[in-house]
């Protein structure tokens, strides 16, 4: 391998973000190997793609050592890999369903980092992009478990940082809003449903669908990770897109009565 060219591993790179991702990484002279847990659809692509379980801690060692076999290396790892819940009351998924939600949106993410930092260290360098949501740092209304696991990602990845930058390795965040992706088309349903959420799982289902039709490309996402990747003082939190930028200001600046009231409205909650 030339000694210029940097490796990428990047997780859920079947599709959405995970695939704008590698493309774009790959373009900018990476080489990038992508993983999914399904197979991937057979597509002509600029990248590898690696089998890949994020919910298993073999899985996760023989993707990395296959990685390292391969290339000696892993200069960037992009967490990307994660699912969601359709819209529906936090009551309305058992702990078996929850577990699952953070095995895979959060556990995987501290899977993958275990798995990779030693090797980074050793190198004396390396960058981490775990990518988070604006559900990181505001609420989701019946959503509240997937923004628990993106709120997570935010601690985790801040403390992080602090704890490798001395080793020459730097975390960073990405925050989107939404994204047009197959994301919200595999939402899981939840599995313990009450009648007591029937009406609002489908105003916000609508609400959703709607707000969707103007979501940003996967393209957006891609490109601030790459802006993170190659910064020479990458910072540790990035929004991406426009309602993202903005929602970042308002949480930071709005008082939290007219950003409560806000949240409310535009979900259409009395």
């Amino acid at each position: 391998m030339n000694m210029n060219t940097k490796v990428a591993l990047v997780t859920g790179a079947s599709s959405g973000i995970g695939e704008a991702t590698a493309e774009r990484l790959a373009r900018a002279g990476y080489k990038v190997y992508g993983t999914s847990r399904r197979s991937a659809p057979s597509r002509r692509r600029s990248f590898e793609m690696l089998s890949l379980d994020v919910t298993s801690d073999p899985s996760v060692e023989a993707v990395v050592s296959e990685a390292l076999r391969r290339e000696g290396r892993i200069d960037l790892l992009v967490n990307n890999a994660g699912f969601g819940v359709a819209p529906a009351g936090a009551e309305e998924s058992s702990m078996d369903q929850v577990r699952a939600i953070f095995d895979t949106n959060f556990f995987g993410i501290v899977r993958m980092t275990r798995a990779v930092v030693p090797h980074m260290r050793r190198q004396g360098s390396g960058r981490i992009i775990n990518i988070g949501s604006v559900l990181g740092f505001l609420p989701m209304p019946y959503g509240a478990l997937y923004a628990a696991t993106k709120h997570a990602v935010e601690g985790y990845s801040e403390s992080l940082d602090h704890e490798l930058r001395t080793r020459g390795i730097r975390v960073s965040v990405i925050e989107p809003a939404y994204t047009k992706t197959q994301f919200d088309a595999n939402f899981v349903q939840p599995d313990a449903r009450l009648d007591e959420y029937r009406e609002i799982r489908a105003s916000l289902g609508d609400t959703l669908n709607k707000v969707m039709a103007t979501a940003d490309e996967p393209a957006v996402v891609a490109e601030v990770v790459l802006k993170a990747a190659t910064a020479e003082r990458p910072k540790l939190r990035y929004t991406a897109g426009a309602v993202a930028g903005r929602l970042r200001l308002l949480r930071r600046f709005a008082p939290a009565g007219i950003l409560d009231a806000g949240i409310r409205k535009d979900l259409r909650l009395a």
